[in-house]
């Protein structure tokens, strides 16, 4: 039987195994039969039979054994004469089957079947791959790191599949080596030079929204719906959650009992503060809601042109802009109102107090900490307490506590 051996072509269909049976089974009789249309001018007569498992195939020709000179169509007829020679029982009016050698096509001709089934093969892998993970946009998967660029990582998945993660995709504090596993959102599918590029995310919405999914089982079941997600990557994020059910609390879901839901969200995305508050219609109470872990006194709304004017007492001013302005900026995003904070000071001159990490800039950090052991977080708290009472509470030395109590007088004095 002469055959031509195809093991490793086929080798490369079964290592991309999305690529069904029938889809192989068409794309060999294809690459086939145009070789027959070359050498024939036709493939209506011939059958390709492929054998899969031992990576060979045969091609059959069929031609109806008619009178010697009553030949229309070499194509489909032989003569008489000529099929005895074949096998001497044959009669006429019996349909000949005949095994073409693939060597009778000549070298050339079979070098280049394989070449074209090779290639057929790389195409259909690609667009199996590119369907796989255009399907599976928005979805967590994890991946091993194989290399670390500049720029970004490779990783493989489970079928060795190659994927990107860009820096820009990647949270600040990343570092991944290589071997490690890591997990990601598939952020879209690429093509570039025909070749489907697949891009991960760390830093995208989608990643908090699926990995909440996954700790909070309310989420998963729909009783939970996640209305807006908006963050600063590996810094703050803020998720606004609403409960379709009356008796769930979703907020008290999502955090779970002392935080245990939320804890290894927090540590999956670098030590994030992600903030979980109540949805509403109400725009006022949602602004209100979205500037925690402030608390705001009064605010005024310009509903027209998305502007907002929030007052809060002193001391929740720098906790309403966040470090870096963040906390505002997230607030904004997710209220989709511009905010401008300010100081109301109004009936406030009795309790008017400023934190202590505001005076970073004169008071060196190890003090402020030191003074926050204590329970002194504000300017007030530490002025309430004699000079004394601060040396035999804290560690500082006499002339530290000095300079700390003048610097945060001087600021009252100022005010």
């Amino acid at each position: 039987m002469a055959s031509i051996n195809l093991i490793e072509a086929f080798q490369d269909f079964k290592e991309a195994e999305n690529i069904d049976r029938p889809t192989m089974m068409k794309v060999v009789e294809d690459v086939f039969k145009t070789l027959l249309r070359k050498k024939y001018g036709s493939d209506d007569n011939f059958d390709v039979i492929v054998n899969a498992e031992k990576g060979d195939l045969e091609i059959i020709r069929r031609r109806m054994i008619v009178e010697d000179g009553q030949v229309e169509d070499p194509l489909a007829q032989i003569a008489y004469a000529d099929a005895v020679k074949i096998e001497p029982d044959f009669e006429v009016g019996e349909e000949l089957y005949e095994e073409i050698d693939l060597l009778d096509f000549g070298r050339r001709a079979i070098l280049a079947a394989k070449q074209t089934l090779a290639s057929r093969i790389s195409d259909l892998k690609k667009n199996v791959l590119a369907k796989k993970y255009g399907d599976r946009i928005g979805e967590i998967i994890s991946a091993e790191v194989y290399q670390v660029w500049k720029k970004e990582i490779l990783l493989l998945d489970e079928e060795g599949n190659e994927l990107i993660l860009p820096k820009s995709e990647q949270i600040p504090q990343d570092y991944f080596k290589k071997g490690e596993s890591i997990r990601a959102v598939v952020k879209k599918v690429d093509m570039k030079n025909n070749n489907p590029v697949i891009i991960l995310s760390r830093t995208s919405p989608d990643f908090l929204a699926k990995l909440l999914e996954i700790e909070v089982p309310e989420i998963f079941d729909g009783l939970i719906v996640i209305k807006k997600i908006v963050r600063d990557p590996g810094e703050r994020a803020k998720v606004a959650v609403e409960s379709y059910d009356d008796r769930i609390d979703p907020v008290g879901a999502c955090v779970g009992m002392k935080g245990s839901r939320i804890h290894g969200i927090v540590r999956e995305l670098k030590n994030e503060n992600i903030d979980v508050i109540n949805w509403t219609s109400n725009i006022q109470l949602l602004i209100q809601r979205s500037l925690t872990p402030a608390r705001i006194t009064s605010m005024e709304l310009d509903n027209e042109n998305k502007h907002a004017n929030v007052y809060l007492k002193p001391d929740q001013v720098s906790l309403a802009i966040g470090r870096r302005g963040v906390n505002i900026k997230l607030a904004s995003e997710l209220t989709g109102y511009e905010l401008d904070v300010y100081r109301d000071n109004e009936g406030e001159e009795e309790g008017f107090d400023i934190d202590l990490d505001e005076f970073s800039d004169e008071i060196e950090t190890w003090v402020i900490d030191e003074l926050k052991r204590v329970g002194c977080d504000t300017a007030r708290s530490v002025l309430d307490l004699t000079a004394e009472e601060l040396e035999r509470r804290t560690d500082l030395e006499k002339e530290t506590i000095a300079e700390v109590r003048k610097v945060l007088k001087e600021e009252f004095e100022k005010e």
